[in-house]
């Protein structure tokens, strides 16, 4: 596959990533986070399967030392992150949410910083400096009152603690990647994900609520579990193999980006021009960092 269709691959994953913001949205009104958290996972978990089995019928069976590793990623990175980004949408905005994701690639650089001992540079510490400016600004919607009072909004700190549980995930994945391909390792982080997941589910009880969940939020699961999960994730572990990781990365700029067009076109959420602000000074801290 060519480099020009990689990228053009990436444009859509990136597109589908920025709808599971409004697919969130039209569904946490309905269905509690757990509920919700499972429905996505184990829809993808149960496609992924059938893709690991067709794709290497040799490497996709579990070994007990494994089991550790796919317990922190399954419950940091699947369970902890979505947990925190469902509730989050909850009290805050698509856009916010979404522009507080923007900064997952900064939030996992410092973690790398702090754990895997790299290095930090000039360039580096002005693009961190640039991304959670942006970030602060976003949370206090640049408003002296909120700044003085620290009157902060629940979700946009629910979704910040959303991307610190990403990127630990990010991190450790680093550190386990040359053990199993990209795609085993999403494959279990899933599956444990699921799994972990069922007593929370039960103590939801969604038998009493699913039959007044509109239909609408059901697709917007469907949407999440195929097209932003499924799909997204393949694609971009077909782009870090070809184009490598720091060039893939690049294009999770583009996700705050497409979240404000479709929160603005089919939530009716308004858009400020401190909204626009704080997109330009995320994007171009991430890209700074990206760069170096």
């Amino acid at each position: 596959m060519s480099n020009r269709k990689i990228y053009l691959l990436m444009i859509l994953s990136a597109f589908f990533w920025s709808g599971a913001f409004i697919a969130g949205k039209l569904s946490v009104p309905f269905i509690p986070a757990f509920t919700l958290t499972f429905l996505r996972f184990f829809i993808a978990t149960f496609i992924l399967y059938f893709v690991v089995k067709s794709k290497d019928k040799s490497n996709y069976k579990l070994t007990k030392k494994d089991v550790p590793i796919f317990l922190f990623t399954g419950i940091i990175g699947m369970f902890g992150y979505h947990i925190f980004f469902f509730t989050a949408l909850k009290y805050t905005t698509a856009i916010n949410s979404s522009l507080i994701g923007a900064t997952n690639p900064i939030v996992t650089t410092i973690l790398c910083i702090i754990f895997l001992k790299d290095k930090i540079s000039f360039k580096r510490a002005i693009g961190i400096t640039l991304s959670f400016l942006g970030v602060f600004l976003t949370i206090t919607n640049a408003n002296l009152s909120t700044m003085r009072n620290l009157d902060l909004n629940k979700g946009d700190l629910l979704m910040l603690m959303a991307v610190c549980m990403w990127a630990a995930y990010s991190v450790f994945s680093k550190r386990v990647m040359h053990k199993f391909s990209p795609l085993i390792l999403t494959f279990y982080s899933f599956l444990f994900c699921t799994v972990f997941l069922i007593p929370f589910v039960m103590y939801e009880r969604p038998w009493i609520f699913i039959g007044q969940v509109p239909y609408y939020s059901f697709l917007a699961i469907a949407y999440m579990s195929i097209f932003a999960s499924v799909i997204g994730y393949l694609v971009q572990q077909m782009s870090i193999k070809q184009i490598g990781p720091s060039k893939t990365s690049i294009f999770i700029n583009l996700v705050p980006i497409f979240s404000i067009i479709l929160s603005v076109t089919i939530l009716k959420e308004s858009i400020s021009t401190i909204k626009i602000l704080t997109t330009l000074l995320i994007i171009t801290g991430v890209y700074i960092c990206q760069r170096n």
